[in-house]
């Protein structure tokens, strides 16, 4: 696989140049860590895999931090991860691929230098119109410091350089909580064997005894089913995030409020069905 190195790991599976390939995206992925994207921003990968444009992808750590075979050390993790993270992309059929190798502990570093201008020379280069990261309702820091790092980037574009659509999407935290428009609904399509195969490229983490091929396939079918008791399934494979596209549009709105505003709407519908 050919690939070269600038602002971090930049592996394009089809060849060519750095700028042409971030041209090329309309469907933007940013993870934490090898393997978020498969997870969490497989609707946009699907989606492209269809013809429906080009997706491009960014991790953020080298997931040094994560369980480790028997015997390995985090050198050796941390190359196993990042090679497993090009082959998806090239499975995945992905127009670039970054991997910027910071530790967690950098990542959560608010206003970190490193990732905040990466992620600026990206969109200045880059004009997707759909962006997936992480939710900042996770319960995983480093997904939540991703979250708000990528909100913070898209927020310094001129406006009419904003993606149309800002997905925060689900890993450590299922979205099934959010009530009305707040959940959105990313149908993943019906071929689980290819998505399967993206995630089950990630054997340092199956292998070390985290069954994510199981997990993540059974949560997009039981996001599927478990959405309206009344009427059948209208979608095979779900993933729910949440349209943080106004925080985007809008820098003026904080991260919490918005957030919290969610919970509170949560709240408020369990306390109807209560009372």
């Amino acid at each position: 696989m050919g690939g070269t190195q600038e602002a971090g790991d930049v592996f394009i599976p089809q060849g060519g140049s750095p700028e042409e390939a971030w041209r090329s995206v309309t469907h933007l992925g940013i993870g934490a860590h090898p393997d978020d994207l498969e997870f969490m921003a497989f609707h946009g990968i699907e989606a492209c895999r269809r013809g429906e444009g080009k997706f491009g992808g960014i991790v953020v750590t080298d997931g040094a931090g994560s369980v480790r075979g028997q015997g390995e050390d985090v050198a050796e993790l941390r190359a196993r991860r990042s090679e497993e993270q090009r082959n998806a992309a090239e499975i995945g059929g992905y127009a670039v691929m970054l991997q910027l190798g910071l530790t967690s502990s950098e990542a959560m570093r608010r206003g970190n230098p490193v990732l905040t201008e990466a992620l600026t020379k990206i969109f200045h280069v880059a004009k997707p119109g759909v962006v997936y990261t992480h939710n900042p309702a996770d319960r995983h820091d480093t997904h939540v410091a991703v979250s708000v790092a990528v909100i913070e980037a898209l927020r310094g574009l001129p406006k009419r350089r904003r993606p149309d659509k800002v997905y925060g999407c689900e890993v450590w935290r299922d979205l099934d909580w959010l009530t009305g428009d707040d959940r959105v609904r990313l149908d993943c399509g019906s071929d689980e064997a290819f998505a399967a195969a993206l995630i089950e490229v990630f054997q340092s983490q199956i292998g070390g005894g985290k069954r994510y091929d199981l997990a993540v396939l059974g949560r997009r079918r039981a996001q599927a089913t478990f959405d309206d008791p009344r009427c059948p399934d209208a979608a095979e494979m779900v993933t729910l995030a949440m349209d943080l596209t106004p925080l985007v549009k809008d820098a003026g709105i904080p991260i919490a409020d918005y957030v919290l505003a969610a919970v509170d709407r949560f709240r408020a519908d369990v306390a109807r069905r209560l009372t």
